[in-house]
């Protein structure tokens, strides 16, 4: 394989990753630069940063006993400086979960056998 193919994080991507990682200790934790589809939006006319716009999913055993309101803010007070500041995270949507919500989101997913 050669380095062309393998992906590079890029900043942005690199602290949201690093951040979740460390507060939250994720069993799954995926994170998508859409940044790309929303480059035609007014807001967006003027910036040059190529990391605006990112879906994040995150499974983690801490989300047990919170609702989605209070696992997103979480998310989001790990992140508020970067959501602030001038040509940082325009967009953040996210997918908070349980390592037991994920697991029976993947089972109805997935056929069964008949």
């Amino acid at each position: 394989m050669s380095a062309k193919s393998i992906p590079t994080l890029g900043p942005m991507e690199q602290l949201i990753r690093e951040r979740i990682v460390d507060e939250c200790s994720p069993t799954e934790l995926t994170i998508e630069n859409e940044s790309h589809k929303h480059r035609h939006h007014a807001a967006m006319r003027d910036v040059t940063s190529t990391e605006t716009h990112f879906r994040v999913t995150v499974v983690a055993e801490m989300f047990s006993g919170k609702n989605r309101v209070a696992r997103q803010r979480l998310v989001y007070s790990l992140l508020k400086d970067e959501m602030a500041m001038e040509g940082g995270i325009h967009a953040l949507t996210l997918v908070t979960k349980t390592p037991e919500e994920y697991d029976a989101s993947l089972a109805k997913t997935k056929p069964s056998n008949v």
